[in-house]
C-alpha cells in the first residue's frame, strides 16, 4: 500500500509540472493566429461580379500568353523553365489549373496587384517591381471575365500529386516524393530561387513531420502570420486544393501514420496486461515474504 501512495504522489506532481509547464511553452513556440481565411475577405476581388469565359479567352491569350503557358488550351510556354526563371526570377504557373486551385476573388485581387493579394509589398521597395505586372487599369468586369475563363478550362478533380505539382513545386522540392527519378525538384533552378526569394526555399520533405496540419493550412493561408517579413507568398489556394497539399505532404513525409496509428491501441493493451501480471505477481511476492 505504502507503494502506491508513493506512486500516487509521484503521478500527481508529475501530471502537475507538466500541465503548469507544457502551456506556457506551446504558448511560446506556437503562438496562437487566427484562423485560416478561405473566402479572401480582406482582398479586393470580384465584388459579386460574374464573368463570361469567352470574352476572358481573348483578354488572356492578348495579355498573359507571353510569360504563361496554357497547356489545356493549346498555349505551351514560350520559354523552358531556365530561361523562364533567369527572365522573371521565377518560373511563371501554367494556367491551365489556376481556375480549380485557387480562390476566384484572390485570382481576381492578384491580377490587379500581385504584391498586395500575395501579401509580398515589403519585397519589391526601392524600385523593385513584382514580375508580374498590376492590371489593375483593367475594368472590373474585364478581371472576372478572365477568372470565368481560368474556371472554365480547369480540370474537374485532380490528385493530390497534382495539385502539389501545380501550386508549390515552381518554389519547393520535395525529394522523396521521388529520390531516384527527381521529377519533384522544384522548376525553378536553386541560383534563380535564391536571388528571387532572398533563399533557397526548404525541400518539404518532412514538413509535415515538423510542423504539423494546423500550422501547414495557417502558413500556406498566410505565411506572414507566423514569419512577418518573410518572402513566401500567400498562395490563395482554395480549402480543398490546401487540403490536397498537406495530404500529398503526408502521403510522403509520414506514409507509416496509418499503421502506426493502428499500433498505438494493442501496445497500450498490452501494457495493461503486464502491468496487470506485474502487479499481481508482486502481491504473490510480498504476501510470502510477510
Amino acid at each position: 500500500m505504502r507503494e502506491l501512495k508513493i506512486l500516487a504522489v509521484v503521478v500527481a506532481l508529475t501530471l502537475i509540472t507538466y500541465w503548469g509547464v507544457e502551456p506556457f511553452a506551446h504558448s511560446q513556440m506556437h503562438p496562437h493566429v487566427e484562423a485560416p481565411d478561405y473566402e479572401f475577405k480582406d482582398v479586393d476581388g470580384l465584388n459579386g461580379l460574374k464573368g463570361n469565359a469567352d470574352n476572358g479567352a481573348i483578354l488572356v491569350q492578348s495579355n498573359c500568353t507571353a510569360c504563361h503557358g496554357i497547356e489545356k488550351a493549346g498555349f505551351p510556354a514560350v520559354m523552358d523553365n531556365a530561361s523562364s526563371a533567369a527572365a522573371y526570377g521565377v518560373v511563371p504557373p501554367d494556367l491551365s489549373t489556376a481556375g480549380k486551385l485557387y480562390n476566384a476573388d484572390y485570382i481576381a485581387a492578384f491580377v490587379k496587384n500581385p504584391a498586395k493579394a500575395s501579401k509580398v509589398e515589403h519585397k519589391y521597395v526601392d524600385g523593385k517591381v513584382h514580375p508580374m505586372p498590376g492590371y489593375d487599369w483593367m475594368q472590373p468586369q474585364e478581371i472576372a471575365d478572365i477568372v470565368a475563363y481560368l474556371q472554365s478550362i480547369a480540370p474537374k478533380e485532380m490528385t493530390n500529386k497534382e495539385v502539389f505539382t501545380n501550386a508549390c513545386q515552381r518554389c519547393h522540392s520535395i525529394k522523396y516524393g521521388d529520390m531516384k527519378g527527381g521529377t519533384m525538384q522544384s522548376f525553378t533552378p536553386d541560383a534563380n530561387i535564391k536571388a528571387y526569394m532572398g533563399k533557397n526555399p526548404p525541400d518539404l520533405s518532412q514538413f509535415i513531420r515538423s510542423r504539423g496540419h494546423q500550422y501547414l493550412h495557417e502558413f500556406v493561408n498566410n505565411p506572414q502570420k507566423h514569419l512577418e517579413g518573410t518572402a513566401m507568398p500567400r498562395v490563395g489556394l482554395t480549402e480543398e486544393a490546401e487540403t490536397q497539399v498537406i495530404a500529398y505532404l503526408e502521403e510522403v513525409g509520414d506514409s507509416k501514420k496509418a499503421e502506426r496509428e493502428e499500433l498505438g491501441p494493442k501496445f497500450l493493451i498490452y501494457l495493461v496486461i503486464f502491468a496487470i501480471f506485474a502487479w499481481l505477481w508482486k502481491s504473490k511476492q510480498w504476501r510470502e515474504m510477510h
